[in-house]
């Protein structure tokens, strides 16, 4: 069997270069080698209020980010979450053998839970990782692009497809994580602790796709840094000159120690001039084909009815399956 790579992105706002980073550029070189399949992930997102409007709006502004990064439909299929409704029948069955503890151990659930108060939770914010190991499993993936703040949910989904294999037969792959070396975590402009994020409370945190070139400059220009003045990778001690770093590196190939000794005796002043002129030339083409998406989404929705005609049929394929190994239907 072909290695089968699955990954998605939530509809909660227009993707930045957290994301792109993170996530769209190293799904463009995957898909070169792997079988891909790049979902929108539509059900996570209503984990927590959403604007029906909006949302809907969003999840096309998702899909053409995909494409304008890179993303080949003739290479991988990309599709909405929800238009598979196997998502979610697989969520609920793969919840009966989850414990309750596993869930409440999660960091995310930790985290989103205590800021809107526990006691108002809901149960999609819970259960959210298995919708997740359901979204991975369904497809027998076996790799997974994450960032290191996912981790912990693929690892749930791993013991997840283990434990309904010995207590129903051989049915799930077991999948594998894919993490970059430098880049899986970009952080804010602003606050090299946070990770970049379109929810950042300073806008000059984030770099939107969508950006103009002018606002690039002035984002990068006005990033923070430290009062030492040379420009070399320590993520601990050297934490926003790091980030930065880490963009020149995804936007022009360089290693870091390349761009250490093309900046040796420069000051950050000329590292993040050029850093905003390789990012903007990086940028230019991507920008524009999410411009011409928007404009004109004939194609995107040939591309979503497409990719997800063919995610239908191995989801249908695999819950077949899935009902008789558990005994469900007559």
């Amino acid at each position: 069997m072909k290695d089968l790579v699955f990954s998605g992105v939530k509809p909660t706002g227009t993707a930045h270069l957290g994301t792109y980073i993170g996530a769209l550029k190293q799904w463009v070189a995957i898909q070169k080698n792997h079988r891909c399949l790049f979902c929108i992930v539509d059900l996570h997102a209503i984990t927590v209020p959403q604007d029906p409007k909006e949302l809907r709006a969003l999840t096309l502004d998702v899909a053409a980010a995909y494409l304008a990064a890179g993303i080949d439909p003739a290479r991988s299929d990309i599709y909405v979450q929800s238009e598979v409704p196997e998502h979610a029948e697989l969520a609920w069955i793969l919840g009966t053998i989850t414990k309750m503890g596993e869930l409440e151990r999660m960091t995310q659930f930790k985290d989103k839970s205590q800021k809107g108060g526990r006691e108002r939770a809901g149960l999609g914010l819970f259960a959210y990782p298995a919708l997740m190991a359901a979204d991975i499993l369904l497809y027998d993936t076996t790799a997974v692009p994450v960032g290191e703040d996912q981790m912990q949910h693929l690892e749930l989904t791993r013991v997840i497809a283990r434990r309904f294999n010995e207590r129903f037969g051989d049915t799930f792959v077991v999948p594998q994580a894919l993490i970059q070396k430098h880049g899986a975590r970009i952080m804010s402009l602003q606050d090299p602790e946070k990770k970049m994020s379109k929810s950042d409370e300073s806008k000059s945190g984030v770099i939107m796709l969508d950006d103009d070139a002018d606002t690039v400059r002035r984002k990068i220009m006005r990033a923070v840094t430290d009062s030492e003045g040379r420009v070399y990778f320590d993520q601990d001690k050297k934490p926003a000159v790091s980030n930065l770093m880490t963009i020149y590196h995804h936007v022009t190939g360089l290693s870091l120690n390349e761009i250490e000794k093309a900046f040796d005796g420069k000051g950050y002043g000329d590292f993040k001039k050029d850093l905003a002129d390789r990012l903007i030339e990086h940028l230019a083409p991507i920008t524009k084909r999410l411009r011409e998406l928007r404009d004109d989404p004939s194609e995107l929705e040939r591309i979503l009815d497409a990719g997800r005609d063919k995610a239908k049929a191995l989801a249908e394929k695999k819950m077949k399956l899935v009902r008789e190994r558990v005994g469900l239907g007559r």
